[in-house]
């Protein structure tokens, strides 16, 4: 079975002032905190969920 890849997420904005759906999205990511940073398998689902909080998380490769 070949290796699943994964893609690294850090938080760099702040949830304050943004609408409730954004802030559902950063929690469904796992990032509650400015700069946690966490790992989640590279699907469709978790890079369309990047695409609509652009603004406030960071891609690290």
């Amino acid at each position: 079975m070949a290796d699943k890849k994964t893609v690294t997420i850090k938080q760099i904005g702040s949830p304050i002032r943004r609408p409730e759906s954004q802030r559902k999205i950063l929690i469904g990511l796992g990032l509650n905190k400015m700069h946690k940073v966490v790992t989640r398998q590279d699907t469709p689902e978790v890079r369309g969920a990047i695409a609509k909080i652009a603004h406030l998380v960071e891609v690290i490769d």
